[in-house]
């Protein structure tokens, strides 16, 4: 029994035990689900009213979008009614212009028409009218059409030609009136004395009786002078005076100066004479090396060579057309410098140039160059500037003209030679030069009379007014000036002018 109990009653206790639990069991699941029940009616009634809220907003979005687009149909609906207004007026409008451009296209092609006719009719009537014209002129149309354009072509000419004048006119006036100023302006300031030499001297003898000791015994006193000096000695009847005849001015003065001194002296023999004369031609020597210091220290003009130095003091014995060269140097020089002093340019520069223009006279050469390639020569081996070798060598247009200064040189050159007494030439040379300037106006066609006036520095021409017009007659001076550049040669320049005039002349009776 114990061991049946003892077997029975755990067994009854795990069946009781497990009844009790799936009771509990049972009961806990029934409270679960109750509570799971209510969980979903609450879950289903909160998604009943979420549906119905969402719902709600759907309808009302979906009424706001109808509305917002029945407002925006309404304005596109209004928009296109306007602007089938607008396209309606437009094309009324077209229409209207279009009939118009109609009318007037018809207009036109009936004036077309009209026109075409017309000018069927004219071209008729041109042909005619030409015929006619030919008929009565008889040219061709091309024959006529030339002589048109020749007609045309020489008063484009004319008019080309007139306005050219006009031009040059305008020109020379400003050029002329500025020239004037500058060179009125140098010449009021430019102060110089004038010197002519010759090739004469004469000498003042104490009595006639100093004319026979002169002379000496059979001549021999006057033959030693002039074998010493390379002077003519002339005594004539002219009553206490001995000229001295020398083309070069050096021995001219060395022969007067010795005369001079025999004369004060009273020894007149050939060992005497021989004495003087070197003693003389010493201090003659000395005398050229001072003009030429002279020159240079009036002038302000230093770092001169000494054989340049006596170069330019030689030039004061040396005339060309009477003019003494060193004056007429120093001149240009002055000159230059105020023409420099005026435009602007290198005053020193053209001062030393001018004085130096001329300093290949007063060089002791056999060579057969002229005095300005000589010149530039010396100028060279001195070592000047290129400038003022230029200018030596260009104031008579040997070579051309590289500055400014040069130019002024010429001009100064120019100005000093052709002002009124700084040169003379003789009555045969003077004639002749008249004569040829007359003659050459005279050889050109349509030229009536020639005189030359003021000293031949002025050709007046007069032109037969027929033959020659207001052009020609301006090339006609032109074409004169240059002949007489070409074939003559004169100092300074000349002035040509041209006069042509008509003369009519009627009688009342």
């Amino acid at each position: 029994m114990s061991v049946i109990l003892w077997v029975v009653l755990p067994l009854a206790g795990l069946t009781l035990g497990w009844i009790i639990r799936w009771l509990y069991a049972r009961f806990q699941l029934t409270a679960s689900e109750q509570f799971a029940e209510r969980i979903k009616h609450d879950a289903i009634k909160e998604a009943e009213a979420k549906k119905k809220e969402i719902l709600l907003e759907a309808k009302e979005q979906v009424i706001r979008e109808r509305n917002q687009q029945e407002r925006e149909t309404r304005e596109r609906r209004a928009e296109l009614q306007r602007y089938e207004r607008r396209v309606v007026v437009k094309e009324e409008a077209i229409d209207k212009k279009t009939a118009q451009i109609e009318r007037t296209e018809q207009l036109f092609l009936d004036k077309e028409k009209v026109i075409q006719d017309r000018e069927e009719a004219l071209s008729k009537e041109e042909q005619r009218y030409r015929a006619e014209l030919e008929r009565i002129s008889g040219l061709s149309s091309e024959e006529a059409k030339a002589l048109i354009i020749q007609d045309l072509e020489n008063e484009a000419k004319h008019d080309a030609q007139s306005l050219i004048n006009k031009i040059e006119q305008e020109a020379n006036v400003a050029a002329d009136k500025r020239a004037r100023d500058i060179l009125v302006t140098t010449i009021q300031r430019l102060a110089t004395e004038v010197t002519g030499d010759v090739t004469v001297t004469t000498v003042t003898l104490p009595n006639d009786e100093m004319k026979g000791r002169i002379i000496g015994r059979e001549g021999r006193n006057i033959r030693t002078l002039e074998t010493l000096t390379g002077a003519d000695i002339i005594i004539d009847d002219t009553p206490e005076a001995v000229v001295i005849s020398c083309f070069d001015p050096v021995r001219r003065e060395i022969a007067k100066i010795s005369l001079e001194r025999l004369i004060l002296d009273g020894r007149i023999h050939p060992a005497r004479i021989e004495e003087v004369v070197i003693k003389v031609s010493k201090d003659i020597s000395q005398k050229i090396f001072e003009e030429g210091e002279k020159v240079l220290f009036d002038l302000g003009i230093h770092n001169i060579k000494q054989d340049s130095v006596r170069a330019l003091g030689r030039l004061y014995f040396r005339t060309s057309y009477g003019q003494n060269v060193l004056q007429h140097s120093k001149e240009v020089a002055v000159i230059a410098g105020m023409l420099a002093a005026e435009v602007g340019c290198n005053r020193d520069l053209a001062k030393r140039a001018a004085l130096l223009h001329d300093i290949g006279k007063g060089v002791e050469s056999d060579s057969d160059l002229n005095h300005a390639e000589i010149g530039m020569d010396m100028a060279r081996k001195m070592g000047e500037d290129p400038q003022v070798i230029n200018a030596i060598g260009s104031h008579h247009n040997d070579i051309e003209a590289a500055c400014i200064e040069a130019v002024i040189v010429q001009i100064a050159d120019a100005i000093s030679a052709a002002r009124p007494g700084a040169r003379k030439e003789t009555l045969d040379n003077y004639m002749k030069r008249l004569e040829n300037l007359e003659n050459i106006a005279s050889g050109f066609n349509g030229v009536d009379k020639s005189f030359a006036i003021q000293a031949g520095r002025e050709l007046r021409i007069m032109v037969n007014n027929e033959s020659v017009n207001d052009d020609q007659t301006r090339e006609l001076a032109k074409e004169i000036a240059k002949k007489i550049e070409n074939d003559l040669r004169y100092p300074g320049r000349i002035k040509v002018t041209m006069i042509r005039e008509t003369r009519i002349t009627e009688y009342a009776r």
